[in-house]
């Protein structure tokens, strides 16, 4: 039984582990958050998605080959698999912090012969000792000072959460831009090749003029100018695919010198991306979320240090037995002792614990404005994204109008040319005008592809409901 002045150490021991002394956290709420974003268009309507497929966000661009490149990150990428490791280790601190909350057991065992020598005699005893003991220690978080080091470990850990998410959404958005660069330059290198099979037909055309006396010397210099230097662009492209092509190998953690992506002639179309509410890209957004944690960690960081100028109290006791065999035989012999041990209290420190109370003050602040400003960040990347969406979709209706007039004055001066009406100057300027207008709106859509990416991108990726960063 527990005498009565043992019960009422241990009830005021249980009363005072109830103080707690960091701060009331609060997750904190931004002021001024648009009820819409203002750049939504045609292209990205304000609608809700929970029809779409969600976690494979990817798929809205209605591309297979992406589709079964992206799937790879999750199992190759060894970014991917560095930041599960981090992750983990997170997990292992939380795990290792919590472990102060209970008594701490040692068990000891010795086992030693010894040899005595007897002046008055010469001769020489023998014994054997044998000694087992062990301690049971334990601290009550009086102060609080364990439960916030496991609070902030625990925020610490669903940060680390929230980092591995960005990383994935980061790697999966990198890909998919790399991904259709690739399918601009392959568009770009098809329609070379077509230009220059049409300027090698025109160089034969014009040298066979040239022949007959129905031509000039410099005709066939610019005919032959125009597509060498078209060859040589269409090897830059091809170039600047192997580059790419290379980059996508290295993300889905495959060799370049084994990985190859089929080309394609033409772009894939640019889908509508639906977008969510201001309010919900908060939730969303796992950069945003590690922000707001690595704050509740450092609000349990003030706890820790202000626990630091109260005395802690540990409970401990030990115990044992030692026994002696041999010449000098004697019985087992035993020992324990109980009783609370209190903490040496530093008097005077030099001022260190008012300094880390202000460091841990100033690391809450900067964690605060971090947040804020990751969150303004956010807001920004959706709407550059919404204005490059939009514009560009304009964009590229104007420029397939300009590619439908510079193919008409192509084919006007071609037909001019063979009755003899303009020199092969004319045709130059008009081919040159038709493949620049072309490849202008293989560069505008594109873009959009890529602007498409970025947007689900910027509004943490995924349809309808976040699940966030896991607690742990």
């Amino acid at each position: 039984m527990v005498p009565e002045r043992g019960r009422v150490v241990l009830l005021c021991l249980g009363l005072l582990c109830g103080c707690d002394l960091s701060p009331r956290y609060h997750r904190p709420a931004l002021s001024g958050v648009p009820a819409t974003f203002r750049e939504t268009g045609i292209w990205t309507p304000a609608q809700p998605a929970d029809a779409l497929p969600r976690g494979a966000w990817w798929s809205v661009m209605g591309d297979g080959a992406l589709n079964v490149l992206e799937e790879r990150i999750e199992h190759d990428s060894p970014q991917l698999a560095a930041a599960t490791a981090r992750y983990d280790e997170a997990r292992a601190l939380v795990r290792r912090a919590r472990a102060e909350f209970f008594p701490q057991i040692d068990a000891t065992a010795s086992a030693r012969r010894e040899r005595t020598l007897f002046p008055a005699t010469g001769s020489y005893y023998e014994y054997h000792d044998f000694e087992t003991g062990g301690t049971v220690s334990w601290e009550p978080d009086i102060w609080g000072r364990i439960r916030n080091l496991v609070r902030a470990a625990r925020a610490n850990a669903q940060a680390s959460a929230a980092d591995l998410a960005a990383i994935r959404l980061s790697l999966q958005g990198e890909l998919g831009d790399d991904y259709f660069q690739l399918r601009g330059l392959d568009a770009r290198i098809s329609l070379l090749q077509k230009t220059t099979g049409a300027y090698s037909a025109a160089l034969d055309l014009t040298t066979a003029r040239f022949a007959g006396g129905a031509a000039n010397e410099m005709d066939v210099g610019r005919a032959r100018t125009q597509l060498a230097t078209t060859q040589s662009r269409l090897e830059q492209q091809v170039a600047d695919r192997a580059l790419v092509e290379h980059a996508i190998a290295v993300l889905v953690g495959a060799q370049p010198s084994t990985f190859s992506i089929p080309p394609v002639d033409d772009l894939p179309p640019v889908p509508v991306i639906p977008v969510i509410a201001p309010a919900r890209l908060l939730q969303r957004r796992p950069d945003v979320a590690s922000a707001e944690r690595h704050m509740a960690a450092a609000n349990a960081r003030i706890g820790v240090a202000r626990a630091a100028f109260f005395p802690n109290i540990t409970l401990g006791a030990t115990g044992g037995s030692e026994t002696t065999a041999g010449m000098l035989a004697s019985a087992g012999s035993g020992v324990w002792a109980l009783g609370p041990a209190l903490a040496t209290l530093a008097i005077f420190d030099g001022g260190r614990r008012f300094a880390n109370l202000s460091l841990t003050h100033a690391e809450y602040a900067q964690a605060a404005a971090g947040y804020r400003q990751t969150a303004l960040t956010a807001f920004r990347e959706v709407e550059d994204q919404l204005a490059l969406l939009n514009h560009l979709a304009d964009a590229a209706a104007r420029q397939e109008e300009g590619v439908v007039a510079a193919t008409r004055t192509d084919q006007l001066a071609a037909i001019r040319y063979r009755e003899g009406a303009v020199d092969y100057l004319q045709v130059v300027i008009a081919q040159t005008a038709e493949l620049q207008a072309r490849e202008d709106l293989i560069t505008v859509n594109t873009r959009r592809l890529m602007s498409g990416i970025d947007l689900v991108r910027a509004m943490g990726g995924g349809w309808g409901a976040h699940d966030g960063a896991k607690g742990t």
